[in-house]
């Protein structure tokens, strides 16, 4: 009996094709942006996250605010020896490293590509910049004191042999802003582009290249005791800082976060773009909804003598109403399958082009198989949802004034 009403509904919905590929449209095209964009925000969340997860839990990062670039670049109030030494002196720091990050060109093999350069500091402050970025290499060494005109390369710049037409190694010669310098180590894979393709430089060779200040930073890197209040310790770093750059609290022209704090931005301004996307598609559904109630009560008007003949052969209301709420349902059901389709080739393919336009894993989809099949109940539901009407209506036609109408 199961069979023939499944029988009957693909009969019904052939006999009406072009109508009911109408009706699908709402439902397949907010499936398909449901699944295309979680899909990418889900990558892309997952490839922010693992952006920041070779930093440790000891770790504070202090950037002036207001500026533009790389973080603490483009200030107006850079931050400086002060700041430095003032973080230096709160109780339960280990130590505290200034960094400067510069763009420019790295010439390689007649070819030019454009990144950033990042300062290395002298002494003490190397080791705590090492253990900060968690820095080792694939190939030769790291920077030492007194390596004037030598730099360390992210690895990107060794694996993507497309940027250059060739990888640069360890020994090999690169001009950095019009100035050369040589090669003496490839840093092992990061999987995060902000170590993976930037040039790491002695911090004497990068000022002289671009003419900063010495006391000026545009990033302070801190490193906690072990086992130590991390939160307790920002709030004391902040405190300093309000005193010495003269702000009150929350009018504060700086940030101290740990890597959790910025992790934790992300993930809400995207929560707050997949909400949107949820609105969105929703409009398109709730569209796709009302297209199938709609086509579901023609199917009751187109079928009324049908609906007379059944029932007077004996049919029962429930048996009609199952009939046109099955139909439903496969409409919605049908839409979503091939809305989860599109959306799946649709993130796929953006993450791909992503890949080629940035050189990076950044833009990338996660689709979960729970997501594809929320996707597809999801669509069988508005479809049953609208459709209930109309199988109510159906169901409760008097077989003497359906078979009356006439076709």
């Amino acid at each position: 009996m199961k069979s023939y009403y499944f029988k009957f509904v693909l009969t019904s919905l052939k006999s009406r094709r072009i109508r009911s590929w109408l009706t699908m449209i709402g439902i397949f095209i907010g499936i398909a942006a449901v699944v295309a964009l979680i899909g990418l925000g889900e990558g892309l969340r997952e490839a922010i996250n693992s952006q920041f997860g070779f930093l440790g839990t000891d770790i504070l990062s202090i950037t002036a605010s207001g500026g533009f670039g790389p973080p603490g670049t483009g200030v107006v109030d850079p931050l400086t020896d002060k700041e430095l030494d003032a973080a230096r002196k709160v109780p339960g720091v280990e130590g505290v490293a200034g960094r400067i990050l510069e763009s420019g060109k790295l010439v390689f093999n007649k070819k030019v590509a454009f990144g950033y350069s990042a300062s290395m500091a002298d002494g003490k402050s190397r080791d705590i910049l090492e253990h900060i970025l968690n820095m080792d290499v694939a190939r030769g060494r790291l920077l030492e004191d007194g390596d004037s005109g030598r730099v360390v390369l992210g690895y990107d710049f060794y694996e993507d042999d497309e940027l250059f037409g060739e990888p640069i190694d360890a020994g090999d010669k690169v001009e950095i802003l019009d100035k050369e310098f040589e090669v003496i180590g490839i840093l092992e894979k990061k999987g995060n582009f902000q170590i993976d393709r930037t040039v790491f430089i002695n911090e004497d060779d990068l000022r002289d290249l671009v003419g900063r200040p010495d006391d000026e930073y545009d990033i302070i890197g801190v490193q906690v005791v072990e086992n130590a209040d991390i939160e307790k310790i920002q709030a004391s770093i902040e405190k300093e800082l309000r005193k010495i750059r003269d702000v009150d609290e929350g009018e504060e022209d700086f940030s101290v976060e740990t890597p959790a704090n910025v992790v934790e931005s992300v993930n809400s301004i995207l929560l707050g773009v997949q909400v949107f996307v949820y609105v969105i598609a929703s409009i398109s559904l709730l569209v796709g909804g009302i297209g199938i109630m709609n086509t579901m009560y023609t199917a009751v008007i187109e079928r009324t003598r049908d609906i007379g003949i059944m029932k007077s052969i004996g049919a029962k209301n429930s048996t009609i109403f199952v009939l046109f709420f099955i139909e439903s349902g496969l409409l919605g059901s049908v839409g979503g399958i091939i809305g989860a389709l599109l959306g799946f080739a649709s993130a796929k393919g953006f993450a791909f082009i992503g890949k080629l336009v940035l050189g990076s894993n950044l833009i990338s989809a996660q689709i979960s198989p729970q997501l594809i099949i929320g996707a597809l109940l999801f669509s069988f539901v508005v479809g049953s949802f609208f459709g209930t009407l109309p199988a109510v209506r159906a169901s409760k036609l008097n077989p003497v004034d359906a078979l009356s109408q006439r076709k």
